[in-house]
């Protein structure tokens, strides 16, 4: 069997809410097809825009490749991209876009699912948390079952929050990487008494001795690791000790091949596993239920309650 064709699909997914993203929220899917009339899908994330052109660039290097060979396949994507400066989320966003698509092609030329092909079901059910930033919207989410959630970087939210739903729910606080150390500090301590479970990303990714600093001052677990790239900057992370919780975003990291090793990484620290699922899509989401279902650092996976109605559709 061999490959045939790539194609990409850009998706606009915007929810009327504010977005960061000049162009809005869009996802990037993208099919692998071969020459046996099996189909692969996967997703990248990143720049999606600019993560499609990337796409394009490395498609003639795989016309012809066996979609067996996923590992090699990784690593020539790698080394066609990193060898002319195209790192980070690009990068990362090429080859999980293919990665996740190979993958899905095998499962599907095997006839079996995903985790049978990553070792085998760990978990029989996968955790969920998802976004609340009053008592009454985590309330309302704890009735659809939801026992872990996520909120804005304030106390006050967060009190009410474990006010209206007791201590028998998680909950962790977001900063998307923008506060001092000194303000992350101040941050965690005042939230100690109502109990978080965890902050995420306090300080900015790209300064791992200020994530340290901000740990070795508090007692509240941090969570980092959605804004790194791959295997080798994790490890960095995790050789700091300055988190108790790994959140990689898959389709920045390089897919399921990559996101399958930082979880054995993790592992080995004695830390836990959280894929960050903020903005991506539906193929994504599922790629990192199938890995988690195999790893024994997995704690909860992020997911989006209020996203677009037709989010399982396109799949």
């Amino acid at each position: 069997m061999r490959i045939t064709d790539i194609r990409t699909y850009l998706v606009n997914a915007n929810t009327g809410e504010w977005t960061d993203r000049p162009r809005g929220r869009n996802w990037l899917f993208v099919s692998v097809h071969t020459d046996a009339g099996l189909v692969g899908y996967g997703e990248g994330g990143g720049w999606p825009e600019v993560v499609e052109r990337g796409i394009q660039e490395v498609k003639p290097l795989l016309i012809g490749q066996d979609p067996f060979e996923i590992e090699r396949i990784w690593l020539l994507i790698y080394q066609a991209l990193h060898g002319h400066g195209i790192t980070g989320a690009v990068r990362g966003g090429v080859q999980s876009a293919i990665d996740i698509a190979l993958w899905d092609l095998k499962g599907k030329a095997l006839g079996v699912p995903v985790y049978e092909l990553l070792g085998g079901k760990l978990h029989e059910t996968i955790q969920l948390y998802t976004h609340a930033n009053s008592g009454e919207e985590a309330a309302r989410l704890r009735e659809k079952g939801y026992t872990a959630f996520k909120c804005v970087p304030s106390v006050a939210v967060l009190k009410e929050i474990r006010k209206a739903l007791g201590s028998d729910v998680q909950i962790g606080l977001h900063c998307h990487g923008e506060f001092s150390v000194h303000a992350a500090i101040r941050l965690a301590t005042a939230a100690e008494p109502y109990c978080p479970d965890f902050l995420e990303e306090p300080t900015a990714p790209e300064s791992i001795e200020a994530l340290v600093a901000v740990a070795q001052k508090v007692q509240v677990p941090l969570a980092a690791g959605e804004r790194l790239f791959n295997k080798w900057s994790i490890l960095e992370l995790l050789q700091s000790g300055a988190v108790a919780l790994v959140q990689p975003e898959t389709t920045r990291l390089g897919g399921i091949t990559e996101l399958k090793k930082v979880s054995a990484l993790a592992e080995a620290f004695g830390v836990r596993t959280a894929p960050h699922d903020g903005s991506v899509g539906p193929i994504v989401e599922l790629a990192n239920a199938h890995v988690m279902a195999t790893t024994s650092s997995f704690l909860y996976l992020e997911h989006k309650d209020d996203d677009v109605s037709w989010r399982y559709k396109v799949i």
